[in-house]
């Protein structure tokens, strides 16, 4: 595999069937000779604005579980602001400073594979962090199964629809994610192979459909007023890829009185989405356990810093490009008003107190 004659060709080691990484050259001299007795660990996420998830959950997170993981590990910690051109300079100065293992959530999949070229100019690992980064010599991925999130967000909508619809009013928009997040793609890609069939059979009409731009809210709120006007607020269900463009989604809905009459989804479990749920202006959304996906990313740094073998942390693969990265894929939950105390709440996700501000008490025996 790509990655075994990587570290095969820089430790002078034969790998068999996996990643098994043993003592560096005595030759060698340089700060960043390769991960195995790394201690110094760049970990840059891509912005806040759009998701509270990154500064919230990951953040924190990920420096608890490699803290815990690799004690002593000394972490450089950046965030993008949205910007993939600093996020190749942060990348770039972590490597200065000699970081010899970088935990990378792209803010661009594509852009993002000048960071693993210059990572691995300086004999540098790089773990994709959530989302993948668009290059062959990617050398890990961790995430969830970014198609299944899209697969349930399009199954509540074909278990639900009929509430929303009645004859000859049955349109639906797709409002997706940025296109250069390879999620994203993988969102809408499980949702259409859901819905598909029922758009082709005509059940359901998707009169609108765009990607949104830096998964930025308030142009989703602009895509959704667009959308209402063109169909003269004939709209009975929105596909919408995230919690955050849920939220000013629905503000486009209440002004034109249509909340809670609109089937409306989202994605990431955030306080906000929950409690869109509770008041009935959101429908659904997608919990993705961070704590499992931010645990294999520490697994797997601290299995490099110690030579360690990774077959039992990364035991998948997922296509990119001409090879298969090895990957942590973690499972996501479909969430609704039945199972909000058994998920999110039951996990400590989020607390009552934070989902129930501005929520009714009593709200479906919740609040």
């Amino acid at each position: 595999m790509r990655h075994q004659r990587w570290f095969q060709a820089l430790f002078g080691v034969t790998m068999v069937g996996t990643l098994a990484l043993t003592a560096c050259g005595s030759s060698s001299t340089t700060a960043a000779a390769g991960p195995k007795g790394c201690m110094k660990v760049g970990v840059l996420l891509p912005e806040s604005d759009t998701s509270a998830r990154w500064e919230t959950k990951d953040h924190p997170l990920l420096v608890q579980q490699i803290t815990a993981d690799l004690p002593g590990v000394s972490i450089d910690y950046s965030n993008a602001n949205g910007n993939a051109d600093t996020q190749l300079q942060q990348a770039e100065a972590d490597l200065t400073k000699g970081d010899c293992i970088l935990v990378v959530a792209p803010h661009d999949s594509a852009q993002a594979a000048q960071i693993v070229q210059a990572a691995h100019k300086d004999h540098v690992p790089v773990i994709a962090y959530d989302r993948l980064i668009k290059d062959p010599t990617l050398d890990f991925y961790v995430s969830f199964d970014n198609e299944k999130v899209g697969e349930l967000q399009g199954t509540y909508i074909a278990n639900n629809y009929q509430k929303y619809v009645t004859p000859g009013h049955a349109n639906m928009v797709f409002i997706n994610g940025s296109q250069d997040d390879n999620n994203a793609v993988l969102f809408r890609q499980g949702a259409h192979k859901i819905l598909d069939p029922l758009i082709t059979a005509g059940t359901l009409k998707s009169v609108y459909e765009t990607y949104t731009p830096g998964w930025t809210n308030s142009t989703a709120q602009t895509e959704m007023e667009g959308a209402l006007t063109a169909n003269n607020n004939d709209i009975q269900i929105a596909y919408v890829a995230n919690d955050g463009m849920a939220g000013t989604v629905i503000q486009a809905l209440t002004a034109q009185h249509l909340n809670g009459k609109v089937l409306v989804t989202g994605q990431d479990a955030t306080a906000a989405g929950i409690q869109q749920i509770l008041l009935g202006n959101q429908m659904m959304t997608v919990y993705k356990p961070i704590v499992k996906e931010a645990t294999a990313t520490a697994q797997l740094v601290a299995a490099l810093s110690k030579g360690t073998d990774t077959s039992s942390i990364a035991t998948g693969t997922t296509a990119n490009g001409s090879a298969n990265t090895p990957s942590v894929l973690e499972t996501p939950v479909a969430v609704d008003l039945t199972n909000i105390a058994s998920t999110v709440l039951a996990d400590g996700f989020v607390t009552k107190a934070d989902i129930c501000q501005n929520v009714p008490a009593g709200t479906d025996n919740i609040c």
